[in-house]
């Protein structure tokens, strides 16, 4: 038997009847299903006395596609337009480097709101959304590098590096990018300005009977649903959580290190019947670890009415980071919220803010470590796009997949679904695609082709 890892053939350029990106024009017709390009094209202005060739809001969504399918450069729009017989008439990289260029700050708040109005279509479709639960809000930034000092906007950074520091707003039922605010690599963590900023664009994107009551001035007996948010200890400040407070919106923030909480945790050392044991994920008992609320051993002045401090203690573990108390013993770490509950619950759903960290890793591995443009604005402008081709991926994997596939990774998903290959023929007045046999997510990708055409 030959050890060779491949097939010899002879290979020629010229070919024709082939495409292969069956995915993402499987995707690219759930946008056009939502009606994404036409809320976007009535938002994004053209110059000149003429229309342009390539409707604006059609070359944003291409630009969606093109980083869902891995790109990370204008340039990369290419990829599509040799696929003109699933995606039509393509924009060259230039004319979508211009469209980037175009979008100042006040079309990108008109783009915001446009995919806005579709998000709140599709959360009246998810059972995801589609329901009476508390919405949870999760806040977090992280560090962008960026190997150009060329580029408006970027700073060192504190771990010695040099690019952007953006900051997010997620939505925890769907993994949704709701708001990102671009800032300097030098940027504050702790910066309250910024977390109430992508807190209030954030409850912006929500459907009007979420978001009602929980602007800055609504009358509270506008609130129909709970909304409440997940900071780390960037967001443990007076000044966030009486933001939250004045908003209706609840909070649970991570709790850093202070002398009374040290002395309180002090006096637990030797009553362990005060502590509860505490919860995995999935309800099971977390071994080893306990629960204890400290709200009747510290000091809480200036705190909104309600405050709590839950904590936990684990076993220590490589890797762990700092502690809430010096023990060789145990990991403390925990949390202030303004929630009612069991501290045991309150500790389980404060842990699941760590999801944000795979949001994050889904926006870098779709277009977020790379911001092609010198222009601050036209950067600004793609870290926007780059949340909302995250989302539409994230609503075509609610509404459209069933199976494993509905919560892949980008990477995964590209091999397996956006990049699938089929032959084109031609038939009557059009194109049929046919995938080829054996492909083995064929019935996922023919599955989400009839949900969508199922969508009213």
């Amino acid at each position: 038997m030959e050890a060779t890892s491949a097939v010899r053939v002879k290979v020629e350029g010229g070919g024709d009847g082939a495409v292969g990106l069956v995915g993402l024009h499987a995707l690219g017709a759930f946008a056009d299903r939502l009606g994404v390009p036409q809320a976007l094209s009535a938002v994004v202005p053209w110059a000149g006395e003429r229309a342009p060739v390539h409707d604006r809001g059609k070359v944003l969504v291409h630009a969606m596609l093109m980083l869902a399918g891995g790109g990370n450069s204008c340039a990369d729009v290419e990829h599509l337009r040799v696929e003109d017989r699933l995606f039509g008439d393509v924009a060259s990289d230039s004319t979508t480097y211009r469209t980037f260029t175009n979008v100042t700050p006040e079309v990108g708040a008109e783009v915001a709101g446009a995919f806005a109005s579709v998000r709140r279509e599709v959360w009246a479709r998810s059972t995801a959304t589609n329901n009476d639960r508390p919405v949870v809000l999760d806040i977090d930034a992280s560090l962008v590098q960026i190997h150009s000092e060329n580029k408006a906007g970027t700073a060192a950074t504190y771990k010695g590096g040099f690019g952007f520091h953006p900051m997010f707003c997620f939505a925890d039922a769907t993994g949704e990018t709701l708001a990102s605010l671009l800032r300097p690599g030098n940027a504050g963590a702790n910066n309250i300005t910024d977390h109430l900023t992508v807190l209030d664009t954030a409850i912006d994107q929500l459907p009007t009977h979420v978001a009602a009551g929980h602007r800055p001035g609504d009358d509270p007996t506008l609130v129909e649903r709970a909304v409440m948010v997940r900071t780390d200890s960037a967001g443990c400040t007076n000044g966030f959580v009486t933001g939250c407070r004045d908003r209706n919106i609840g909070f649970a923030v991570v709790a850093r290190r202070s002398t009374q909480i040290h002395a309180a945790l002090l006096k637990t050392l030797v009553d362990d019947k005060a502590w509860t044991p505490a919860l995995t994920q999935t309800g099971d008992q977390r071994k080893d670890a306990a629960v204890i609320e400290l709200t009747d051993r510290v000091e809480l002045t200036g705190w909104p009415d309600g405050t709590r401090l839950i904590v936990r203690r684990e076993p220590l573990h490589p890797g762990a980071q700092r502690s809430l108390f010096p023990s060789e013993t145990y990991r403390y770490w925990g949390h202030y919220t303004d929630q009612a509950g069991d501290p045991v619950d309150l500790d389980v759903a404060m842990r699941a803010h760590a999801r944000v960290e795979d949001h994050i890793r889904r926006l870098k591995a779709s277009g977020l470590e790379r911001f092609p443009f010198r222009d601050l604005d036209a950067n600004r402008a793609w870290l926007a796009t780059v949340g909302q081709a995250a989302d539409l991926v994230r609503w075509f994997q609610l509404l459209c997949i069933i199976g494993p596939l509905a919560a892949a990774e980008p990477k995964t998903l590209r091999w397996r679904l956006w990049h699938t290959p089929a032959r084109v023929i031609r038939k009557g007045r059009g194109h049929v695609v046919r995938l080829l046999d054996g492909w083995p997510d064929t019935h996922t990708i023919l599955g989400a082709y009839q949900r969508t055409a199922a969508l009213s």
